[in-house]
Order: structure tokens, then sequence, then C-alpha cells
């Protein structure tokens, strides 16, 4: 204990202070278990926030790292990297896309996606067809761009001045995206399952005007899967529930389950307004991260691990709308595979604590939103001990009376 207060002390000094860490310190991880520094075990439905899809240490993941840093950590892009090459060639045979570029994170893949989308535009139309649509409740990440494209004021506030051209419309409103795309819209950018938002899942029709109006008006159609793909969902990808193809897609977090990295998956339109020079990375692709990211495609594809996590998804979405016939705390259930969202009556935060003091990691995003993302290999027996404990949380709040955060 007094290793944790000083290591606490030392961060509080040391670090920027840009988050509040829980007084936990996972030393180790095993499937979809933490085990803390003073011998605590946590059962893990966060999973790093959708990054380690296939849990902790596992063996095939192992494997290729190990391999990669008893071979080459790093070189650079100035040279052909085998591990890059395969990672892409994966992506590309299991996608809609052409070509891929990869990066060091979400953020910086958004980024580049803009980037394209803008320069595509650019050079077909001219500097007026600039314009960028995203939605109500949407996170796409907190660089200079694209926090301008994060549906988060508090996120800008005193950033400014800020990049122009950004528009956000309410998500799944047919009729205000079609008044706010015109010809000078250059891209529209969307998550198909909104995480950070509260977990709001695009309605079919939604997805088809999408697809549509940005045709017609050759607009770029970006979908923002650095938390919805690897599986999360029930399909590797989860454009492929509505059978809609976006122009360009970015990937990010579960892409090498914790090894930092991001990609850009294009059509080659797209894609081939990028020439040597126009965009680079240092780091971006290099021999560990896509080392990891090919380890991590072939566990998916041949352990079908997709849809492993839509049949575990459907047994805890079962076991929640079991307890919410039950428990008046419960406004609504959403989602998809097993990224879940339950929608409280009242703030979450007091669930949240109250779970970790049984064992259990879950999140509270907008302030009453319970976010499931539990590693995608979680075991039917792990979800009844969750969900358990959760109906003993509620009964014990809601019998109270308890509305504080």
């Amino acid at each position: 204990m007094a290793y944790i207060n000083q290591l606490i002390q030392d961060a509080q000094k040391y670090l920027m202070n840009t988050y509040q860490p829980l007084p936990l310190l996972p030393n180790k991880g095993i499937e979809s278990r933490l085990y803390t520094e003073d011998g605590s075990v946590y059962i893990d439905f966060l999973a790093g926030i959708s990054v380690n899809n296939l849990g902790y240490s596992n063996k095939h993941v192992q494997k290729a790292l190990h391999s990669a840093v008893d071979h080459l950590i790093h070189t650079s892009n100035y040279f052909y990297i085998p591990s890059q090459v395969k990672a892409a060639q994966l992506l590309v045979e299991q996608s809609f896309a052409d070509k891929v570029f990869f990066s060091n994170s979400g953020a910086e893949a958004n980024e580049g996606a803009l980037k394209i989308a803008r320069r595509k535009a650019y050079q077909q139309y001219g500097p007026q067809k600039n314009e960028v649509i995203a939605f109500t409740h949407a996170f796409h990440g907190r660089t200079l761009a694209t926090m301008n494209m994060t549906d988060n004021a508090s996120y800008r506030e005193g950033y400014g001045p800020h990049p122009e051209g950004f528009t956000f419309v309410p998500y799944n409103d047919v009729k205000a995206f079609s008044e706010s795309i015109s010809e000078r819209t250059a891209a529209v950018i969307l998550e198909p399952i909104q995480g950070e938002g509260g977990v709001h899942v695009a309605h079919d029709d939604f997805m088809v005007a999408l697809r549509e109006l940005t045709q017609r008006f050759d607009a770029a159609l970006i979908f923002d899967e650095v938390q919805t793909s690897m599986g999360r969902t029930g399909k590797l990808f989860a454009y492929e529930h509505w059978g809609i193809e976006p122009d360009i897609m970015t990937l990010a977090k579960a892409l090498a389950n914790g090894v930092p990295i991001g990609a850009i998956l294009a059509k080659s339109d797209y894609a081939e307004v990028l020439t040597p020079g126009s965009h680079g990375t240092t780091f971006g692709g290099n021999p560990l991260a896509t080392s990891a990211a090919v380890s991590v495609m072939e566990v998916m594809l041949n352990e079908d691990i997709p849809a492993l996590a839509a049949k575990r998804g459907d047994y805890l979405r079962t076991g929640l709308q079991r307890l919410a016939q039950d428990q008046p705390l419960i406004q609504e259930i959403r989602g998809k595979g097993l990224l879940i969202g339950v929608e409280l009556k009242q703030a979450g935060a007091a669930i949240v604590q109250a779970m970790l003091e049984r064992g259990f990691i879950i999140n509270c995003t907008q302030g009453n939103v319970l976010r499931f993302l539990p590693p995608l290999i979680i075991r039917e027996a792990e979800i009844d001990a969750m969900l358990a404990a959760l109906s003993e949380v509620m009964a014990k709040i809601s019998g109270q009376g308890s509305h504080t955060e």
C-alpha cells in the first residue's frame, strides 16, 4: 500500500493532469481478468476501452511480439516492412478497401482520413469544396482537427482558433442531414455505433441516406470504426451489419490488441490522392505494431472471434434485459455484439464505483450510460457473475432512492 501511495504522489507530481486514474495498479492480465499489485482480481468489462478484444496475454499475439522484439522493433517507412505489407493485405482482403495507411492512433487515422477527403475534393473541384459534416454525440479524437468533429464543446474550449468548415447534424436525422449536405461538402464522418457518445446505433434508413447523398454530392463517406471494428459488434467491421460500404474507414484500438496503432483504409480513387511527401509518419506501421496486427487478424479469422462476440453479446444483452424487467433504474438497452449501452434514469458513477468494489470494471459515459466492452473471449460464467453483482448494486441504490454521483 505504501508503494501505491508513493506512486500516486509521484504521478501527480510528474504527469500532466489529463486523467483521474482509479487507485488501482494492475500488474498482470490473463484473458478477461486483471490482477493488481495488492493481489486483488477484477473481471474487466472495459478491456482498455475496447482495445483488448482478444483478452490479456493472448499467446499468439505474445509470440508475434517476442519474434518482432528479437528481430527488429523499428526501422522506418524508407524501407519495406514485411509485417506491414501482410497486415495491409489481410485488411484489404477482408474489407471494401484497396489500400491501407498505418498510423499510431485513432485520432491520427481520423486526421489522415480527413486530409485524404479534402485533398481529393480540392483536386477535383477546387478549394470551395471543403466542408465536413459530423454528428451529435460523435467522438473522433482530441487533436486540433478531430476535436472539431467531436460533439463535446468542453473538449474545444480554450484551444482556438479552430479549423473551419465543420458542421454537426443530429445523429439518425435523415431530414436534417439531407438539408445540410451540399456541393461544398467534402466529407461526412460518423461512427456506425457511437461509443463515447452513449452507444447509439445508426438506423437503417439513416445509413442508406448517408450513402445515397454522399454519392450524389461526391463527398467522401468516412466510417470511424476505431471502437467498433475487430469483431467488437459481432462482425469484423461494424459496417457489415448494414451492407453499406464507406469510401474511407479508420481503425485503431483493438487492431493490435494493445500495441499502439491506427489505420486508414480507402478505396483506390481516394487512396491515390496521396503521393510521396503528401502524408507520412515516423512510427506508423512499424514492425512491432504490424506484427501484432497480423497476429490479431489471424486469431480473428482462424477462431471466428466475431461470431463468438455475437454469441456472448446476445447472452449479455439477454441478461441485462432480464434485469431491466425488475429494475426501475434502467431506461434503455442498446448496441450490437459486445458493445452494449445501458441508459439509466439517473447518473451512473455510483454504480461504477460499487461494481469496482465487488471486483468488476465497468464504464459510464455521458453521465448515465453504462458501457459494456469486455474482451470478446469473456466467459458466460463471468457475465453471470457481473450481472448478479449489478442486480445487487442496482437494487441497493434504487431501494435507497439515491440520485447522487
